[in-house]
């Protein structure tokens, strides 16, 4: 498996021009209409501090945790990140937090490395992460699928994902939706 040969790492502080291309790199992808909720144009449009701040807010503390692939040239081919959502604040779908969960957002493989085990190994380190959080632990892990985003929303499943039945409607599409699954925390089931 190559996934083997990657090293599964959080994000470093100093790292966000990385941050920045593997984010760009992911909404070029012909499935990011469906799986993220930003443009290549939005994302090119920010100065270089917000993609500062987005690598020093996901490289330490609880709020969260972003993960990266990376090869053994140094190239970063996969990420996932974990936003922390404490309950009895609103989200960035502007829905009611109800419990302190996790929520998995900006999931992507470089085309070339899926089907290689590296997106197990990329959740493998995001729920170490969150479900190793304490005062107060996180009751589960959620994640947002787009209704049209089968390959994503199967891999979820595989992956353990039980769909909750919340649907809300994508911000600035409200025909379209997006579907939660979510994760209990392991010593909870």
């Amino acid at each position: 498996m190559n996934e083997v040969q990657h090293v599964i790492r959080p994000v470093r502080v100093d790292e966000w021009a990385k941050v920045k291309e593997l984010r760009i790199a992911g909404l070029k992808d012909p499935a990011a209409p469906v799986a993220f909720l930003e443009t290549v144009e939005q994302a090119e449009g920010h100065p270089d501090e917000f993609w500062q701040g987005r690598a020093a807010g996901a490289s330490h503390g609880r709020a969260a945790r972003q993960f990266v692939a990376e090869a053994p040239d140094g190239r970063w081919v996969g990420t996932v990140s974990v936003l922390v959502e404490e309950a009895g604040t609103i989200d960035f779908l502007d829905q009611a937090v109800e419990r302190t969960q996790g929520h998995l957002v900006g999931v992507f493989v470089r085309p070339e490395q899926r089907g290689t085990g590296l997106t197990e190994a990329l959740f493998a380190a995001a729920l170490e992460w969150a479900w190793a959080l304490r005062e107060p632990v996180l009751e589960r892990v959620r994640l947002f699928v787009h209704q049209d985003n089968a390959r994503a929303g199967a891999f979820y499943r595989r992956y353990g994902f039980e769909a909750t039945g919340t649907v809300v409607p994508v911000p600035g599409n409200p025909a379209a939706k997006e579907l939660e699954h979510a994760l209990r925390r392991p010593d909870t089931v």
